[in-house]
């Protein structure tokens, strides 16, 4: 793989910091079997999933964008802001 769960962690981090900004906790796991990442986001006991390639989330290390998780992240963060007004 090359590199640690941490270590991706903190990338998705870095490129999508909409993260940070809105206090959304973020969670890996690797799935040998679909060889992808589980991505678990949570914020005031919500939760919502995403599943990230393996060759996506190299290229995220690499400091590409992931056109899907951005995508997903954009609708989870609208979805959350709205929960808090």
């Amino acid at each position: 793989m090359g590199y640690t769960q941490v270590a991706l962690e903190e990338k998705i981090y870095e490129l999508y910091p909409e993260l940070q900004k809105h206090n959304i906790k973020l969670s890996l796991e690797f799935d040998e079997e679909k060889n992808a990442w589980l991505i678990k986001f949570e914020k005031d006991g919500v939760k919502r999933y995403a599943i990230l390639d393996k060759k996506d989330a190299d290229a995220c290390m690499d400091g590409y964008v992931c056109i899907y998780l951005g995508v997903l992240l954009d609708q989870y963060v609208n979805e959350l802001k709205e929960r808090g007004k």
